[in-house]
């Protein structure tokens, strides 16, 4: 089975459906007003209109206000949530859509590991794995020891954190994860991809299936 690609961060239609036709699985549009590569709700809604059929689109979120979550999906056809802060499952579960959740897997070990940490999640679809601390903001472009990946948990895993064309290939050989995210990786200024990135992303990826 291939590994599945989400390319996050866009911020323009033009990237929506390049990203698109390169063979990206899922694309991520973030809400968070300290990232760069924040969208606003207008935004956002002209990207979905323009989003190649059978392409999951994420909205991501870190400790949003919930009317604000409610808010954009009522004007933005998001088909999954990523909640990428300190939200509680009580939280996460109360928005009509599916949702993951990230981990930031810098010191996780020390308050009881990955599925300590999941495990409070039930309901969660999936679950992002990042090098940033729980409950920090990710976004670093730094990777962590993929080998820390874990590999018999339920439910699908996605790798992010620095994440490349020339080590896509290696992380997802270590880590068999179920799909990558990729943003900074495949930029060519913050919030802006470069086809040429993305079409070598992809590649690397199909190395490993």
């Amino acid at each position: 089975m291939r590994c599945r690609v989400k390319v996050c961060g866009i911020t323009s239609v033009t990237d929506a459906a390049m990203v698109g036709t390169a063979g990206a699985d899922a694309m991520g549009l973030v809400f968070y007003p300290k990232s760069k590569r924040n969208l606003s709700i207008a935004q956002a809604a002209d990207i979905c209109r323009a989003a190649p059929p059978f392409v999951t689109v994420v909205g991501l979120f870190l400790d949003a206000e919930a009317d604000f979550v409610r808010d954009v999906l009522a004007a933005v056809p998001l088909d999954v949530l990523q909640f990428h802060g300190s939200e509680t499952p009580e939280y996460c579960r109360q928005f009509p859509r599916p949702y993951m959740k990230a981990v930031g897997m810098k010191g996780l070990a020390a308050s009881g590991g990955f599925a300590a940490y999941a495990d409070h999640y039930p309901d969660a679809q999936a679950f992002l794995v990042d090098s940033h601390a729980p409950g920090a903001a990710g976004g670093t472009g730094e990777t962590f020891d993929w080998t820390q990946v874990p590999q018999d948990y339920p439910k699908p895993i996605i790798l992010a954190g620095g994440l490349t064309p020339e080590n896509v290939a290696e992380a997802i050989r270590t880590s068999r994860v179920y799909a990558v995210d990729v943003s900074s990786g495949v930029e060519s200024a913050p919030g802006v991809k470069d086809a040429a990135k993305v079409q070598a992303f992809m590649s690397g990826v199909l190395l490993v299936n």
